[in-house]
């Protein structure tokens, strides 16, 4: 079974600096429909002015993986982890049983498009953790290349939960395919461009929901598509 979640349908939080949508339940956007996909909870889409930022807030107990699209955010938490993630880099931090931590965008003149993303964790009130990788274009081009794995395999970030993501950049005519073991669903989202997911049409900001189908077959849509899979429990 395949559900589409719209770009148009998701929640929405606007202020000064940020143009963000919710593809689940988050802050005051509440959608009893649209809380949670298996261990997913969370994909904000997110447009950050120039100079504008999330200061200091606390988390625990969640997986929170950040994804640039264009532009460059930078980040610092108090686990002693920061940095400055840009396209193609994968931002990872287990906050575990309690950190802080500030997100900017990195230029005063351009904005930042990302993806953050919360995966619950398979324990709670663990040690914090914090990572960050880079995942060449080269990599990507035409694959589903593992980019935050339970077992770190092929390079990618280890994160404390039995689910995968995966990042594709797709051209018309490349196609990618993941097989889904029995009881496992994926959730499929559109970063940029356009693709077709098993026939189905997704355009920019679409997520796609995955029960009950053993193969996945993804196809460039765009001259350039961004396309993100999650493979969850």
């Amino acid at each position: 079974m395949l559900t589409i979640r719209k770009a148009d349908e998701r929640g929405r939080t606007q202020i000064g600096w940020l143009d963000g949508r919710h593809s689940f339940s988050f802050g005051e956007y509440f959608d009893p429909d649209h809380h949670h996909f298996r261990t997913l909870r969370v994909i904000n889409d997110d447009h950050v002015s120039p100079g504008g930022g999330f200061p200091t807030h606390p988390h625990r107990d969640m997986e929170i993986l950040t994804y640039v699209i264009s532009g460059a955010l930078e980040h610092k938490d108090s686990t002693g982890g920061g940095g400055v993630i840009r396209p193609g880099d994968v931002q990872f931090m287990s906050a575990g049983k309690g950190v802080f931590h500030s997100e900017f965008n990195h230029s005063k003149s351009e904005p930042v498009h990302l993806l953050q993303i919360w995966i619950t964790p398979r324990e709670k009130g663990l040690q914090p953790t914090y990572d960050q990788k880079h995942f060449p274009e080269s990599e990507r081009a035409g694959a589903l290349r593992p980019v935050a794995t339970p077992d770190g395999r092929e390079g990618s970030l280890e994160i404390r939960q039995d689910a995968s993501m995966y990042a594709s950049v797709l051209t018309p005519g490349q196609r990618v395919r993941h097989q889904l073991a029995a009881g496992r669903g994926a959730w499929i989202q559109v970063a940029s461009g356009g693709v077709t997911v098993n026939g189905h049409t997704l355009t920019e900001g679409d997520g796609l929901a995955i029960e009950n189908e053993a193969g996945i077959e993804i196809s460039g849509a765009a001259a350039r598509s961004e396309v993100i899979l999650f493979d969850l429990a």
